[in-house]
């Protein structure tokens, strides 16, 4: 399937997947999610009829999880219609957007148990932090994720920090990841001994974002800036609060004394968000080290190494 040219406004031209989402689903064994990424146009369409939508555009590049459609409802007003991919990820973010209500998070206005389909309010898609200054960028990214770290409630259906991070130990362990995995052996090992100290003794439960970075903060029109794209999951903040540490990692490995700057960066974040130093060190220890793996067993070779070398710096 081929990205095709975008609907016009009245919701007649079919509304192809972008090529970001065809290049990450359209070669996966699974045959439910091909046939979920040959429908979507369908989809789109019949679930546009259902809520009352008038399609206007497809995101692009988008995501490689789902597909997002700009849309205005009956009564004229902006949304997006968001179609995730199979699986539990979508009633997973619904259930953390309906925590939220809007609180630091784009606000979820209905859902379709069904689909999994997501009706979010209208953000500004080209425009996340990612287009601010790197100083103004950290300090309204820590603004705004401390907004996310709220109490998961009694019955919540999120996994665990353990959980997740656990099922990821394999990945770490791998003895067929080739010759870069092997040279950063004391690297990976050091990631799992830190996972292991880390869950052992963690004290906090909050909800968590899962994959804040700067992308996933987008403008908006009843909030400077809100998060979208959650991975929820439950546990203490330092985890959150990793992924940060690695972002705009290329730019910081191309300048000078990238491993200073990381040091500084973990000590400007954990001093600003009163988290433990040393267990935010370790948590972007571990997802660099998880990321750079993931990275070279999906062939993208450079990215993964570049994340083992940040892994090693701190």
């Amino acid at each position: 399937m081929a990205a095709g040219p975008q609907p016009d406004g009245q919701g007649t031209a079919p509304l192809h997947p972008p090529q970001r989402l065809l290049n990450a689903w359209g070669e996966v064994p699974d045959e439910a999610a091909r046939e979920w990424l040959t429908a979507l146009p369908e989809t789109a369409r019949r679930q546009s009829e259902r809520w009352e939508l008038t399609p206007q555009r497809v995101v692009a590049p988008g995501g490689r999880g789902s597909m997002v459609v700009l849309v205005t409802g009956s009564d004229g007003g902006p949304a997006a219609l968001k179609l995730p991919a199979p699986g539990p990820g979508s009633g997973l973010e619904r259930a953390a957007l309906e925590r939220w209500d809007g609180w630091g998070a784009v606000r979820l206005l209905r859902a379709d148990p069904d689909t999994g389909a997501l009706l979010l309010e209208r953000l500004q898609s080209t425009v996340s932090l990612r287009s601010l200054p790197e100083p103004k960028a950290v300090l309204e990214a820590a603004g705004t994720i401390r907004r996310l770290w709220v109490e998961p409630g009694a019955g919540h259906p999120f996994r665990s920090v353990a959980q997740v991070t656990g099922d990821a130990v394999p990945i770490l362990r791998s003895p067929d990841a080739g010759r870069s995995a092997a040279e950063a052996r004391p690297v990976l090992d050091e990631a799992l001994e830190l996972r292991a100290a880390l869950v052992a003794d963690a004290s906090e439960e909050f909800l968590l974002h899962g994959d804040f970075r700067q992308g996933k903060v987008l403008a908006g029109e009843r909030a400077p800036w809100l998060a979208v794209g959650p991975a929820p999951l439950v546990g203490e903040r330092a985890y959150d609060l990793a992924r940060l540490v690695l972002d705009r990692f290329e730019d910081v490995a191309a300048g000078s004394g990238p491993a200073a700057v990381l040091r500084r960066r973990v000590t400007r974040l954990a001093d600003s968000l009163e988290v433990d130093r040393e267990r935010l060190r370790g948590w972007a220890l571990y997802r660099a080290a998880e990321s750079g793996m993931r990275r070279l067993a999906a062939g993208e070779r450079a990215r993964g190494e570049l994340l083992l070398e940040f892994a090693g710096w701190l």
